[in-house]
C-alpha cells in the first residue's frame, strides 16, 4: 500500500502503508521510547493521535496477550522508519501490522522519522492526516482543513459505569476518577491492597464522598485539561473535605489528573510546543533531592506562578525544561505528579509515589 503523511502545514511525507487501508486526521505527536509500543498504542492519553516513533524499528517483539494498557488501541494512526513483519518473541501471537488490521489503525513507514520529529521541535505539533489509501493531496488537504481536533476525550476514555477492582488482599478503599486510566496504574494499586472503585466522568463529589473512601485518586487520560470543566468542579469539592474530622483523605492524582487538581485550586495550564512523550525523562524531586528517569505522555503543563499563588507548591521539576512535574498542597494531604509512575511503558525509578499515596491513606485512619 501507499503511505502518506499530510501536515497542516502543508508538509508532505510519503512512505509505505502498513495495517489497516484507510485515512485518518489527529495530532502528530512523536515518542521517544525503545520500547513498549504496545502499552504506548492502548493507552487512552493517546486518543486522537498519531504517534512518530522516534526508535527506528517497530514490531520486532510482535503484539501479545499481555501488554495491553486497555481493550483497544486509542491511537489513530503510527508512523515508523522500519516495521518487522516476522517478529520474534515466544509471548507474540500476532504481529503489528495484523493487530493495526484487526483494530482498523492505518500506519505508515519507510519515513525518515527523525526529520518528522524534528519538524515538531520546530514547528510544535500539528495536525495531521495518516493515508494507506490512493487519495490525491489536493483531497487530503481539505480532510485536515474540515477537521477539529477533539479537546474533550477525557469524557468519554474511561469506564461509562461504577466498577470494582479488587485487591487479593484488600486494607483500603480508593475512589478513582477515571479520565482514561492505565491498567499498569490499577495494577500498582491493587498490588498496594487498594479495593478500587471507578467512577465515570461527571461523578458528583458527594457520590464519591458517601463511599467514605480511604484516598482519591485521579488518573491520567487524553485531551485538554480546561476542558474537564467538571471534573475540576468535582475535584475542587473534594479537596475541600480532604481532611474531616479526624480523618484524613488523601488525593492523589496522575498527568490528567495532576492538572486537573491545578485547576480545582486556581492554577492554570498551558499547552506546550510538542509535549513530552517517552520513556526516558529526567525529573528532580525536591522531597528527596534526587533525580528520576519517568516515563511520561503529556502535551500540557501546570503554569508554577500559578500554584504557588494558591496553596500548592513545587515538588518535582523537569530537567530538560524546567516545566512542573509535581506539586503538593501545603495544607492538606494533597499531592499529584505530571508523569507515569507505574512505568509502561519505561523505567520504575518512581514507584515510591503509590507507596507515599498508601502512607497518608494509612497515617489518616481513625
Amino acid at each position: 500500500m501507499k503511505g502518506t503523511i499530510y501536515l497542516e502545514d502543508g508538509t508532505v511525507y510519503k512512505g509505505t502503508g502498513f495495517g489497516f487501508r484507510g485515512t485518518r486526521t489527529g495530532e502528530l505527536v512523536f515518542n521517544t521510547a525503545m520500547t513498549g509500543y504496545q502499552k504506548t498504542m492502548t493507552d487512552p492519553s493517546y486518543e486522537g493521535q498519531i504517534i512518530v516513533m522516534t526508535y527506528p524499528l517497530i514490531g520486532n517483539y510482535g503484539v501479545n496477550d499481555v501488554d495491553f494498557e486497555s481493550n483497544r488501541i486509542h491511537a489513530f494512526g503510527l508512523v515508523a522508519r522500519d516495521v518487522c513483519f516476522r517478529p520474534s518473541n515466544w509471548r507474540c501471537v500476532r504481529t503489528i501490522d495484523q493487530w493495526m488490521q484487526d483494530e482498523q489503525i492505518p500506519g505508515v513507514y519507510n519515513i525518515d522519522t527523525r526529520e518528522i520529529t524534528r519538524r515538531l521541535r520546530r514547528m510544535g505539533s500539528q495536525k495531521c492526516v495518516i493515508s494507506t489509501e490512493d487519495i490525491g493531496i489536493e483531497e487530503l488537504a481539505r480532510i485536515c482543513g474540515e477537521h477539529e481536533l477533539r479537546g474533550d476525550a477525557m469524557k468519554t476514555a474511561g469506564v461509562s459505569e461504577v466498577t470494582e477492582c479488587k485487591a487479593e488482599h484488600p486494607r483500603y478503599r480508593v475512589a478513582v476518577m477515571d479520565f482514561g486510566v492505565k491498567r499498569s496504574i490499577l495494577r500498582e494499586l491493587t498490588a498496594r491492597g487498594c479495593d478500587l472503585t471507578l467512577f465515570p466522568y461527571g461523578t458528583k463529589a458527594r457520590t464519591i464522598l458517601d463511599m467514605h473512601p480511604d484516598g482519591v485518586f485521579l488518573t491520567n487520560g487524553p485531551g485538554d485539561p480546561e476542558e474537564a470543566a467538571e471534573a475540576v468542579k468535582i475535584t475542587e469539592k473534594l479537596v475541600t473535605n480532604s481532611n474531616y474530622g479526624e480523618r484524613a483523605m488523601p488525593i492523589f492524582g496522575i498527568c490528567m489528573g495532576h492538572q486537573i487538581i491545578a485547576l480545582s485550586q486556581g492554577g492554570e495550564t498551558y499547552k506546550l510546543k510538542y509535549g513530552h512523550r517517552g520513556g526516558n525523562h529526567g525529573v528532580f524531586d525536591k522531597n528527596t533531592g534526587r533525580s528520576y528517569i519517568t516515563s511520561q505522555n503529556h502535551g500540557y503543563a501546570v503554569k508554577a506562578e500559578s500554584i504557588i499563588l494558591h496553596g500548592l507548591e513545587v515538588t518535582h521539576l523537569n530537567l530538560n525544561d524546567g516545566t512542573v512535574e509535581g506539586m503538593q498542597a501545603i495544607d492538606k494531604p494533597v499531592f499529584s505528579v505530571q508523569f507515569h509512575p507505574e512505568s509502561s511503558p519505561g523505567p520504575n525509578d518512581a514507584g515510591y509515589l503509590f507507596d507515599k499515596f498508601i502512607e497518608l491513606m494509612e497515617g489518616g485512619r481513625l
